[in-house]
C-alpha cells in the first residue's frame, strides 16, 4: 500500500495511500492512559475530568491505537461527521484492511512488542456493512505476529446501526460470537453509538438511516452476555441532547450495557449545523446530570474527554484529511509523489 500523505501531530499520525478502489485514511494513535482522560466511578476513577490538558502520550509499546477505514467514504449522512463529504461508501476489500494495518505498523519499526494494541474500525465508514471487517479481526493475530510477537490485540468495531443494511444482525451475531467472546475471549469491543434517547432528535442526527431506539434495544437483547467489557451505548453529548435514564433502562440490560459519554467532536459538520458541547473540553458541567442519571439507573457509565490536542490534530471520530481540513494544532506534512 503506497502512502501519498502523512500528517503528523501532536498525538499520532494520519496516513491518506492507495487502496485498491482509491484513497483511503487511517491513522495510529499515542493514548494518554486512562488516567488522563477518563472518569468511571465504576473503574475507581472518581475525580471530575474539568478539561484534559495537552501532554505526552504513553510510549507505543505500552499502547498503540490503530483506527482504520471499513469504506470509501460513508453513506449514513451523520450530522456530526466530516465522512460524508468524501463521497458515497464502498466497502474496504480484505486486502484493503490488512494493507492498512500493516502499513501503520510499519511506520514504526521500533515496536517490536506493545502491551495492547487496539484496531478501531472507525476512520471512515459504517463498518457493519462490509463483512470483510469480520473476517479480518478473526485474522488479527496472524497479520499482526510477523511484526510485533504476541502482544495483545483488541479490536472494537463501532456501529451507526443502520436501518437499511439486512445484514446488520447477522454482522452483529458474528462479531460477538466469534470475535468478541471467541477468538479474543472478550478482548473485543462493540459500540453502538446512539447520541439521544429522543427518535426524532436521533433522525435528525442521523440523517433517518438509523434504526429507532426500540429496534437497536431487540438486536441488544439477541445478543449474548459479553465476555470482558460490556457492550458500549455511546452518547456524544450536545447542548440540547435529549437523555433519559429511564427510557434507556427499559430498553437495555446493564448487565449487557455500560454507557459512554463523550463531547461531540467539533468537525466542519458540526460548526455548520450549529452542533456543539459547549464548555465539554473545559467542564465537567456538560456531563454530570447525565452521568448521574445514568448511574441511577444502574449502568457503568464511562466518561470520555479528549485534550484540545487530540481533537484539534484530527486524530478524534467524525474527521476525515480527504474531505479538505486539516489540522488546527501544530503538525507536519509530508508528502510522496503519486
Amino acid at each position: 500500500m503506497k502512502i501519498h500523505k502523512i500528517i503528523k501531530v501532536p498525538t499520532g499520525e494520519i496516513y491518506v495511500a492507495q487502496g485498491e478502489k482509491g484513497l483511503l485514511e487511517f491513522l495510529t494513535v499515542g493514548d494518554y492512559g486512562k488516567d488522563a482522560n477518563i472518569k468511571a466511578d465504576f473503574l475507581g476513577i472518581t475525580r471530575e475530568l474539568n478539561g484534559v490538558p495537552n501532554g505526552k502520550p504513553m510510549p507505543l509499546t505500552e499502547k498503540l491505537v490503530i483506527t482504520i477505514s471499513t469504506q470509501y467514504g460513508c453513506s449514513m449522512g451523520c450530522k456530526f461527521c466530516d465522512v460524508p463529504k468524501v463521497g458515497a461508501g464502498r466497502n474496504a476489500t480484505q486486502a484493503d484492511l490488512r494493507d492498512q494495518i500493516l502499513t501503520a505498523i510499519r511506520q514504526h519499526p521500533e515496536v517490536k512488542h506493545t502491551k495492547r494494541l487496539n484496531i478501531h474500525y472507525a476512520r471512515m465508514g459504517e463498518p457493519t456493512w462490509n463483512y470483510h471487517v469480520v473476517v479480518n479481526a478473526l485474522l488479527l493475530h496472524d497479520i499482526v505476529k510477523p511484526y510485533i510477537g504476541d502482544s495483545l490485540i483488541h479490536p472494537v468495531v463501532s456501529t451507526m446501526l443502520p436501518k437499511n443494511n439486512r445484514g446488520l444482525r447477522e454482522f452483529l451475531r458474528q462479531w460477538t460470537d466469534k470475535v468478541k467472546n471467541g477468538v479474543f475471549n472478550g478482548d473485543a469491543g462493540l459500540q453502538f453509538s446512539i447520541n439521544s434517547t429522543d427518535d426524532k432528535q436521533r433522525e435528525y442526527l442521523f440523517s433517518g438511516n438509523s434504526l429507532p431506539l426500540e429496534e437497536i434495544a431487540k438486536i441488544g437483547r439477541e445478543l449474548p452476555i459479553p465476555l470482558g467489557r460490556k457492550y458500549a451505548l455511546n452518547f456524544a453529548l450536545a447542548d440540547n441532547s435529549i437523555m433519559d435514564g429511564k427510557r434507556l433502562r427499559e430498553l437495555f440490560d446493564p448487565e449487557k450495557f455500560m454507557c459512554k459519554i463523550t463531547p461531540l467532536h467539533r468537525t466542519a459538520s458540526c460548526e455548520q449545523n450549529h452542533i456543539a458541547t459547549t464548555g465539554g473540553y473545559e467542564l465537567f458541567t456538560p456531563y454530570m446530570t447525565v452521568e448521574e442519571d445514568l448511574k441511577a439507573h444502574g449502568f457503568d457509565v464511562i466518561v470520555f474527554v479528549p485534550s484540545y490536542d487530540e481533537d484539534n490534530g484530527l486524530i478524534t471520530c467524525g474527521n476525515a484529511i480527504l474531505s479538505g481540513k486539516l489540522p488546527t494544532s501544530t503538525y507536519e506534512l509530508i508528502e510522496n509523489e503519486r
